[in-house]
């Protein structure tokens, strides 16, 4: 068996997802054959390894079925983002009140994700990863939750409807400075967190994080015969194209994975230079 086999083997009997990612994928529900998904990654232009990861992946947990779909754009290295590849969802998950009420079982995951990310900053540096997670409950409930820029946003009979927050610096820039941080806003460049992060929340970052928040925002969708597909997408994709571009360059590609390559692509396309990862889940 070859090494990257025996070590994908060794960590899926040991963690809940798989943390080395392919370079794209797909595959499909089991309850529902109409609703599958697919996922491509492309390295940006950066002098640095690729620090995007992601999670697309059906699972069945007794007499139901969950959709796991995630992007994990990490800063500062790819510790923090593989981390949260292997144990996000599988801290959401172990909340006992999982399924009476997913939203606090969401939140609450978030908060000791962190807090665990921090206690071992020793091994996984002081780098940070946004996030932004959508957790499809038997194909008919959809919560989405995120921290940073990474993006979520959903087609409903062509209209493109963002499920996720963009933390900016500036739009939470009384909260910064009421924990003693502020925000800069230099001629040239983006706003930042003391000057340095260019997300106003995020996992990890220790340095940081007396002024970063790690609260998730939450959404919750059901799906109908109306929504037509999901999006989620680092902001290497959406600092060039606007939701409904995104919406509209794919809404006539029904493989999931050609669509989530041709977003990519299409970006590239713009000029984008920065790792890109990018989930498609449709429901048709």
């Amino acid at each position: 068996m070859a090494g990257r086999e025996l070590l994908n083997k060794m960590k899926e009997k040991a963690c809940f997802s798989i943390p080395v990612t392919p370079d794209a994928g797909k595959g499909k529900s089991k309850f529902s054959k109409r609703i599958t998904h697919g996922f491509h990654l492309m390295k940006g232009k950066a002098n640095h390894a690729m620090e995007d990861c992601l999670v697309s992946e059906f699972k069945i947990l007794g007499d139901n079925e969950l959709g796991l779909f995630a992007i994990f754009d990490g800063h500062m290295g790819h510790d923090v983002a593989k981390y949260l590849q292997t144990h996000l969802f599988h801290n959401i998950l172990k909340q006992s009140e999982f399924w009476t009420d997913t939203m606090g079982a969401v939140r609450n995951a978030y908060g000791t994700t962190d807090k665990a990310i921090l206690e071992q900053s020793f091994k996984l540096g002081k780098g940070g990863s946004t996030a932004v997670t959508a957790i499809l409950m038997n194909g008919e409930k959809l919560v989405v939750a995120n921290v940073g820029d990474s993006r979520a946003v959903m087609c409903r009979k062509g209209v493109a409807k963002q499920l996720s927050v963009d933390h900016e610096p500036n739009k939470e820039k009384k909260l910064i400075e009421s924990k003693g941080g502020f925000v800069s806003n230099l001629p040239g460049d983006v706003p930042r967190v003391d000057g340095q992060l260019a997300v106003a929340r995020a996992f990890g970052d220790k340095s940081l994080k007396r002024h970063l928040s790690s609260e998730p925002d939450i959404a919750v969708e059901m799906i109908d015969d109306d929504v037509e597909f999901l999006i989620l997408a680092s902001d290497g994709l959406w600092k060039v194209m606007c939701n409904e571009e995104a919406v509209e360059s794919i809404r006539s590609i029904k493989d999931s994975q050609s669509a989530a390559k041709h977003l990519i692509e299409e970006a590239l396309s713009r000029k984008s230079k920065d790792d890109i990862s990018c989930i498609v889940v449709r429901f048709h």
